[in-house]
């Protein structure tokens, strides 16, 4: 998949996952989307801003419909994320590695959602896209 059709500054994205844990990649990517200028929000019930930045406890609970969702959660939440993109007609999830799975990935395909290719990086790939 191309990374292109993810990654845009225009776009609007949410961080599935987002944590006021620094050292985890809930963290690193809304800090990374952010520090680049980029529209971000996080999603993760237990917070209603990280860093400054808002977040929502749900997708549905965003005030806007992103063009592209990111998750940062484990393959086991990541059904949840893939009904819920549905349901809201969001056609595009960036899985980061370690969230992930064949299941998942065939889930996606089954209900029409574009997802990236395994194991890539959002935040190496926005790097590169930019050079």
């Amino acid at each position: 998949m191309d990374p292109q059709v993810f990654l845009n500054p225009n776009f609007r994205y949410a961080v599935v996952g987002a944590t006021t844990n620094e050292a985890k990649y809930g963290y690193r990517v809304l800090q990374d989307l952010h520090g680049a200028g980029w529209n971000v929000v996080g999603v993760n019930p237990k917070y209603t801003e990280v860093a400054g930045i808002p977040c929502f406890p749900n997708l549905g609970a965003l005030p806007w419909k992103p063009d592209i969702v990111v998750s940062v959660v484990p393959p086991a939440v990541g059904d949840d994320i893939l009904t819920q993109a549905k349901a809201l007609s969001i056609t595009r999830v960036w899985f980061q590695p370690g969230a992930e799975s064949d299941k998942i990935m065939m889930h996606a395909t089954r209900l029409g959602i574009t997802t990236n290719d395994p194991g890539t990086c959002i935040m190496v790939a926005r790097r590169l896209l930019q050079k």
